[in-house]
């Protein structure tokens, strides 16, 4: 019937896939397609094309401005080389087919002719299921990659794409090299996350000294937190991708399209469908760093109570950095309540202001800068008693020892196997002059001197550990590092660490109002550092607790509570 029809105007609708075919895959099928027309008379009005986009999206500019146009009626039939090319997907070639019918515009193809219903269910179907089957061989491919050791898609930030011409001409894809500018960035976002500084700190520091960013030249080019801290359970953010210790992981998550906006929806695969490969040859970070910086980020999760573990919902507000050396830890000894900054400038217990004086009746303020200073200063004078200079240089003393004897026992076996292998050597060799040479012994031979030289160079990179001796000014250098304690915590490129540290060894600030001291407040540090400064006191009989205290506190089952120091 459509032979008859010389004056319909047709269109044409082109599409190839990816960027690996070429342009002129277009220029084929808009010849083959005006072929068609040419055989049946009809008047070509206009052509539409999409170059390598899938036929799993609508989301095509010129497939749109097809339906745009078929809608005003610029054409009266449309012309493809195959109904796939309209669509693989069989509820958009539905669709289309429905659009089209509508509006009584024939659809060709130059495979299957004029197109019908049953082509619609048989073509769709077909369609649906080469993607199917090209998502498992595309899937099969890219594991193949992961196994040996090459990316499977994607660079990440402190690699490009290294591209070589094997031997019979092809091209290198998959391998990766590390670009030196970025991984120092990549070390540097390490070791300051691991000094204390937050995503947020180390985002902006990166961002005003004008390093680039991994999205440079997308979106707002700029470094941010979640770049930077990511999502720890899909490895996704800097700190996060285990590329950078040498592992490469392969199919965390896999992607899903949503049926309304056609968008792609990222779902986690659970962990026993990850692989793993080890690419020591990508490794930028050493395993010692990294594992502190894994262990910062879950006691922050910790911090944070994710999944409601010990309570209804996360603390977000434990996550933030303290912006005060004491802030958090300072407690009221009258009622156990937060001593918090009531203004700008002074700490004061929070339960007479919230809760009214039935609960406590201290309202002694205290200086926040007075309070600060005097910890430090009570820790500098404390650190000073010669008691702890002593066991600083025995500790010292014994560090050295025991690392010293480490490193002798290696040497010393090494010692031993390479006596035993020149042994081994010389009888061979006299075995050989008298007469008794076997073919045998020409293997042997070659393993005992490969042994030999490999135990040759390990004994000349380990010489003998030195005797410990022992600075004559080590006691003269304790005193000047714990005399300028207060400046050195206060150095931008030391604070955060510091603080972290001094924190995690002081577990509570109790604060004893008493209008006879200073500040009007006693200041009792309680924990780890507490025990540590009792070292110095005159009675070392007594157990920590009972030192510089009034009374002592007995927890059934567990000894004594941590240990308390007055200040």
């Amino acid at each position: 019937m459509l032979m008859h029809q010389a004056q319909r105007r047709a269109a044409v609708y082109a599409r190839y896939s990816t960027d690996l075919q070429s342009d002129t895959s277009i220029e084929d099928q808009l010849r083959v397609c005006r072929r068609m027309i040419d055989s049946h008379g009809w008047t070509l009005t206009e052509t539409y094309s999409d170059a390598a986009l899938s036929g799993a999206s609508l989301l095509r500019p010129d497939y749109q401005r097809l339906m745009a146009d078929a809608r005003i009626g610029r054409f009266d039939v449309v012309v493809a080389e195959g109904l796939d090319r309209f669509s693989r997907d069989q509820e958009h070639i539905a669709a289309f087919f429905k659009q089209m019918s509508y509006r009584g515009i024939p659809v060709i193809t130059v495979a299957e002719g004029e197109i019908s219903e049953l082509h619609i269910g048989l073509k769709g179907t077909m369609s649906a299921l080469y993607l199917k089957d090209l998502a498992q061989r595309t899937h099969r491919g890219l594991e193949g990659r992961v196994e040996a050791g090459t990316s499977a898609g994607g660079i990440c930030y402190g690699y490009r794409v290294k591209r070589e011409i094997r031997a019979d001409g092809s091209v290198s894809t998959g391998d990766r090299e590390i670009i030196p500018e970025e991984a120092e960035t990549v070390m540097r976002i390490f070791r300051d996350y691991d000094a204390g500084l937050s995503a947020r700190a180390i985002a902006a520091a990166l961002n005003e000294e004008g390093i680039p960013s991994p999205r440079e030249g997308s979106g707002d080019g700029c470094w941010g937190a979640s770049t930077i801290s990511g999502n720890w359970k899909r490895g996704t953010g800097i700190l996060n991708n285990e590329l950078y210790v040498g592992m490469l992981v392969w199919n965390r998550q896999r992607f899903v399209k949503d049926p309304q906006t056609f968008k792609r929806q990222a779902r986690p695969n659970p962990p026993e469908a990850w692989k793993y490969h080890e690419v020591p040859d990508q490794r930028i970070i050493d395993d010692a760093l990294w594992d502190r910086v894994k262990a910062r980020q879950g006691a922050i999760r910790e911090a944070m109570n994710p999944a409601g573990v010990r309570s209804g919902r996360p603390r977000l507000e434990k996550a933030r950095r303290p912006v005060y050396l004491l802030a958090g830890l300072m407690k009221c000894a009258c009622c156990g309540s937060s001593y918090t900054l009531i203004n700008k400038n002074r700490y004061g217990c929070v339960a007479p202001r919230n809760k009214g004086e039935s609960i406590c009746t201290n309202r002694a303020t205290i200086l926040r800068e007075e309070v600060e200073a005097r910890v430090l200063d009570g820790l500098r004078e404390a650190l000073l008693h010669p008691d702890l200079i002593t066991t600083f240089v025995e500790e010292y003393r014994r560090a050295f020892n025991a690392a010293a004897a480490d490193a002798g026992a290696g040497r010393e076996k090494a010692s031993r196997d390479l006596a035993k292998a020149e042994k081994k050597i010389a009888g061979i060799l006299t075995a050989i002059e008298d007469g008794m040479y076997h073919p045998s012994m020409k293997e042997t031979m070659a393993a005992l001197e490969k042994d030999k030289a490999e135990l040759t160079a390990f004994l000349a990179d380990r010489p003998e550990p030195p005797a410990l001796r022992l600075h004559p000014r080590l006691s003269d250098l304790y005193r000047e590092k714990i005399a300028s304690l207060a400046e050195a915590l206060n150095q931008p490129d030391m604070k955060p660490q510091a603080t972290e540290l001094l924190r995690g060894l002081i577990s509570e600030v109790r604060m004893v109002p008493d209008r006879a001291a200073p500040g009007f407040h006693h200041v009792e540090l309680v924990g780890d550092l507490a025990g540590i400064l009792a070292l110095g006191e005159p009675d070392m009989t007594k157990p920590p607790l009972v030192r510089g205290l009034k009374s002592e506190t007995v927890v059934a089952g567990a000894g004594f509570e941590p240990a308390a120091f007055r200040l």
